[in-house]
């Protein structure tokens, strides 16, 4: 029995990575990813800026944090950014050694842009489903969010167990 419910499992597992694989390449993506291109942007470099304008000041080691990266990857496409106009990447007050990072008026104003492109795509789409349908989308979204972040922290434990923290 147990070995027929960890098949399913892993049926399921297969299932949402390819549904949620597939919603990578809707419409809604491409037009993000067309603006992006045109503007000679990487999929990285997207990232990092959506992941400033939720967290202005943030030090480099969190978005390197954030991206499971290294910091001279992070590095790189702060750099790229900065070059661009897009970030700008300041001193932290009580530590010399850490960088602040921070989106200038051209970085907010291209993800606000970014954002509505994706805004208006999902729209698009939910537009497509009824109203129960997009509940139950919701609901089950809101769950995989929530059991993935209890995987993360239930991970996270068993780490520091490991080191004896």
């Amino acid at each position: 029995m147990a070995t027929r419910t960890k098949r399913a499992a892993t049926s399921e597992a297969h299932q949402m990575l390819e549904l949620l694989n597939s919603l990578g390449g809707s419409i809604f993506r491409q037009l993000l990813w067309q603006k992006a291109s045109d503007l000679d942007l990487t999929y990285a470099q997207s990232q990092v800026l959506f992941r400033l304008a939720e967290h202005p000041g943030s030090h480099m080691g969190d978005v390197a944090k954030a991206f499971g990266v290294t910091l001279p990857a992070v590095t790189h496409i702060v750099d790229r950014l900065e070059e661009k106009g897009l970030v700008t990447r300041g001193d932290h007050p009580a530590d010399r050694r850490v960088y602040v990072l921070d989106l200038t008026r051209a970085g907010k104003a291209l993800v606000d842009e970014l954002e509505a492109i994706r805004l208006r795509g999902m729209e698009r789409v939910l537009a497509r489903m009824s109203p129960d349908d997009r509940r139950r989308v919701l609901t089950g979204l809101e769950a995989l969010v929530d059991a993935a972040d209890s995987a993360q922290d239930d991970d996270a434990r068993a780490r520091g167990r490991k080191t004896g923290s």
